[in-house]
């Protein structure tokens, strides 16, 4: 338990980006310096999602239009969203390793998707394409419904934490159980959702995600004051007259449409909600709220991307589930290596 806290602490404080001598610099400064990391991040995310765009080689304009430009459309917005949500379940929580796994809400959207697939749950025909990706955002939206129903019996962060991670234990053991009972075709068509992949929407599906980032930007943004006072503690925010609950429901709730959406369209996907909020406080050297949760919509989105165009790349397409480990597994274990006094 203590390395796990002692790791939790070297993750707020620690980020391989940060010592980066160029980006350090920029931190520093106010005003201009901050609008280069901007630039640069901008610069960054447009030349990966270009390079995504056009691994395989040059091909047809329908193909570009219809399979590339969402897949990484889906990437860009899925990265965000991902990384919106861990940033606001860290600061609610009080906790760097949070994100919408922690809680519960993955693992809802994987007992809807195996239900969709192993059950012998569907929709009507003309929904069969869409009944994995319904099912999992049913799941995934009564988890969160459960979780923000805690929220309101359950007055510290901690406990809610500690609901959150068992909510996910029996979640992904009834999972389990149905894995078991299945026939191969079943479970052959759920580890194909579980895996991850960004190739499975369109444009309507590009519409939903992004209004329902427009929804979790808005919620997010008009709660940017009482995410900053909750990092020094319920007792404190109250004693300050802050609406704990009411800044607490509202995190949820952006993180709970933010996640159901990503994780019902690609699979759930690790990582990025963890690591992108601690990339974008190392890269601006703050934890104020109105800084970090654009920072980190931006971290999100190029991390997403890597972890495609990395996927793309390979001489067989990886799952992005897997790719995604790939990209941010490595900096939590730099974070580890480089992290003075760890474990003293």
């Amino acid at each position: 338990m203590q390395v796990i806290l002692n790791f939790s602490k070297l993750l707020f404080n620690l980020i391989p980006l940060a010592n980066i001598p160029i980006l350090s610099n920029f931190a520093a400064m106010k005003g201009t310096g901050r609008t280069y990391l901007w630039i640069i991040g901008l610069i960054t995310m447009v030349l990966l999602a270009g390079a995504d765009m056009l691994c395989g080689g040059q091909a047809a304009a329908m193909v570009m239009l219809h399979l590339r430009a969402p897949r990484v459309l889906t990437a860009l917005l899925a990265g965000a969203s991902l990384a919106l949500a861990g940033g606001q379940m860290q600061s609610v929580l009080r906790n760097p390793l949070a994100d919408p796994h922690i809680m519960g809400v993955s693992a809802g959207a994987a007992l809807g998707a195996a239900l969709a697939t192993m059950s012998g749950f569907s929709l009507s025909p003309a929904l069969q394409g869409l009944t994995v990706a319904a099912a999992a955002f049913a799941g995934a939206i009564a988890a969160a419904g459960i979780i923000l129903a805690a929220s309101r019996r359950f007055k510290t962060a901690a406990t809610l934490l500690i609901f959150g991670v068992m909510l996910g234990f029996i979640v992904n053991a009834l999972v389990s159980a149905l894995q078991f009972s299945s026939d191969s075709e079943s479970l052959k068509m759920f580890y194909s959702w579980s895996a991850g992949s960004f190739s499975n929407t369109g444009w309507s599906e590009i519409c939903i995600m992004t209004a329902v980032l427009a929804i979790g930007i808005t919620l997010a943004w008009r709660n940017t004051k009482g995410l900053d006072i909750v990092l020094f503690g319920d007792e404190f925010a109250q004693m300050s007259g802050a609406p704990v609950s009411k800044i607490r429901h509202r995190a949820l709730l952006s993180c709970s449409l933010l996640a159901a959406t990503v994780t019902a369209f690609c699979g759930p996907l690790g990582f990025v909600g963890i690591v992108a909020p601690h990339m974008a406080r190392g890269i601006f050297r703050t934890s104020a709220h109105r800084t970090i949760l654009p920072a980190s919509l931006l971290t999100g989105a190029v991390t997403a991307v890597t972890a495609d165009l990395i996927s793309q790349a390979s001489p067989n397409v990886l799952p992005v589930a897997s790719t995604m480990a790939i990209v941010g597994v490595p900096i939590i274990i730099y974070i580890l290596i480089k992290g003075k006094g760890y474990g003293g």
